[in-house]
């Protein structure tokens, strides 16, 4: 069952038209600033990829992607959860240099999430990845990047409030960081989301770093796959949303493993059969370039941007008949 928090008083700024004349206004406008922020080039992405390949990222471990056969050649297909893996492979194949990066329209589906405000089955999301050296595989350059694309939201909101005025939605354009191990450290009672919530209140805008490996409770903040972000050098990026009162993810992202970190993540998380894999195989003997990527959820930021209660208000996917009654009761139109 779907879980639904109605904001007291929820009334949308915008109607359905509207709504959907400024997300298109949205997505132009916050590509252009994105590209220009971290030099990158659109690029034509999967829907789906052969399972056998290793590119599809199992996200936490546990989700099931949707896989189904291809009449013409009696193999499996698999519906991408995320692009992370593929993303590296392309920017090798099509020659990129270092400073330079592709972004596209990632479309997923998720049957496994649980749905409620923020989280629908239907994925959509801008996936970038960029090559970088050796020299700026490091925290400084990732803080960097971080604060780039923060500002490339903080202008595309600007940009939307000089067209809808009526758009009651303040952003904090400077980032806080701070380490999973940190969040732990100040709050050792509090849940995981519990410590985002908390601490993202106070400081509105922020980037969590260090995600993935064991803190010293000896549970992870949050689950991540051992082959495609390296667990030091990656992080969420995370707004206060005062409307539904909680911290409000747009990005996952990362500086990607390099050989040696996804030789010791793949032994941490037991997954060494996936060295095997032409992927793995790939990155193993250093034949992939060092990249860094993420993505930046479309759905997500045009709710933040819009000023929206549900996810379902700006993008059309299915919902359980308890949670269509609950929205139809409280006016939020759900497309």
């Amino acid at each position: 069952m779907s879980k639904v928090i109605v904001p007291k008083g929820y009334r949308s700024a915008l109607g359905m038209y509207d709504t959907q004349t400024a997300i298109g206004l949205l997505k132009r406008t916050f590509e252009e600033r994105l590209c220009l922020a971290l030099n990158l080039k659109r690029v034509s992405a999967p829907l789906f990829v052969d399972p056998t390949t290793g590119l599809n990222d199992d996200l936490s471990g546990v989700e099931r992607p949707v896989r189904f056969d291809l009449k013409e050649t009696g193999k499996d297909a698999v519906v991408v959860h995320s692009l992370a893996k593929w993303k590296r492979m392309a920017l090798s194949a099509y020659g990129f240099s270092a400073g330079e990066g592709l972004y596209t329209d990632m479309n997923a589906i998720r049957r496994d999430e649980e749905m409620d405000n923020l989280h629908s089955v239907y994925t959509d999301q801008w996936d970038w990845e960029k090559i970088i050296t050796r020299e700026t595989r490091n925290e400084e350059y990732l803080k960097k990047v971080v604060q780039g694309i923060v500002g490339a939201i903080c202008d595309t909101l600007d940009f939307l409030k000089c067209r809808y005025p009526q758009l009651d939605v303040d952003l904090k354009r400077t980032v806080q960081f701070v380490t999973s191990q940190e969040l732990e450290d100040l709050y050792p009672t509090l849940s995981s989301k519990e410590r985002e919530n908390a601490y993202v209140k106070e400081h509105k805008t922020v980037f969590i770093m260090q995600i993935g490996d064991k803190l010293r409770s000896g549970k992870p903040h949050d689950n991540r796959a051992p082959d495609y972000d390296d667990w030091s050098l990656n992080g969420d990026i995370l707004f206060w949303n005062e409307l539904l009162g909680c911290a409000f993810e747009i990005s996952s992202m990362g500086i990607r493993v390099d050989e040696k970190s996804l030789d010791e993540q793949l032994k941490k998380a037991n997954a060494d059969d996936r060295r095997a894999l032409p992927f793995h195989k790939a990155l193993l003997n250093g034949e992939l370039p060092l990249t860094m990527g993420g993505g930046i959820g479309q759905s997500r930021l045009s709710m933040l941007l819009l000023n929206k209660a549900h996810i379902g208000e700006v993008q059309v996917s299915l919902w359980d008949e308890e949670t269509r009654r609950i929205c139809k009761e409280h006016d939020i139109v759900l497309l």
